[in-house]
């Protein structure tokens, strides 16, 4: 198949701003960056139910991030920190996508909160405030705009992500407060900053499933680019 069809996760807002009605909304660069890797990108709307039926006509799945959390009941926390800002119907949905498109073999990628709710799903956990858990931590909420390099991270050689991108160590950007604390039984760390918060994991009993903490469809680098072109390839 020359350009694989791909599932992206909306974002959803309640009314106002751009509509006076509840809508869905997606930054252009995830659709535009998937197309020049070769892709045939598509909106998936917060439908749980429909989660199978979406996956039968999809060769893969991209996870996207957003301005909002996963819920700590999910992976165990009992107590939940005052940042956390929730989309519950959001994360049923992505759930319900992620895990039956595991269950069928398929790529998956992950990206910022996608890569966190990807370790949910793959029975990880999260830290839930980076500057509360992480002593002397970098600013993950980089100051200046997304589609400059905020921070280097270093690979671990032999992984997925060092095969995609032939780096031992890249500049990524970086917009987030919560990170993968374990990335769960079968996946492994395969990036991580210099504050030691992990930045990618993957499962390498899977054909493509990777996570990167970053924002790929930016194409700062690259690097950047090799992912998502060596994603496509895996879902055709």
């Amino acid at each position: 198949m020359d350009n694989p069809l791909i599932g992206v996760t909306l974002d959803s807002e309640q009314h106002g701003g751009y509509s006076k009605y509840p809508w869905y909304a997606q930054r252009q660069n995830y659709a535009d960056a998937l197309t020049a890797a070769g892709g045939l990108p598509v909106g998936l709307p917060h439908s749980p139910a429909l989660a199978q039926a979406y996956l039968d006509r999809l060769q893969g799945l991209v996870i996207t991030g957003g301005a909002f959390d996963i819920d700590p009941a999910l992976y165990g926390d009992t107590d939940t920190h005052e940042t956390v800002s929730l989309k519950a119907s959001r994360t049923e949905a992505e759930l319900a996508l992620v895990r039956g498109a595991l269950q069928r073999g398929m790529p998956v990628l992950g990206i910022c909160g996608g890569e966190q709710l990807l370790a949910v799903a793959l029975g990880g956990t999260l830290i839930q405030h980076i500057p509360d858990a992480v002593p002397d931590a970098l600013p993950h909420e980089q100051p200046n705009p997304r589609h400059e390099p905020g921070h280097d991270i270093a690979i671990t050689p032999g992984t997925l992500l060092a095969r995609i991108t032939g780096l031992s160590h890249m500049s990524v950007n970086s917009a987030h407060h919560q990170a993968v604390r374990t990335p769960g039984p079968t996946a492994i760390v395969s990036a991580t900053a210099p504050d030691g918060v992990i930045e990618a994991i993957e499962d390498p009993t899977r054909h493509f499933c990777l996570g990167v903490q970053w924002h790929p469809e930016f194409e700062i680098s690259d690097a950047d680019r090799a992912i998502l072109r060596a994603f496509v390839a895996a879902c055709r």
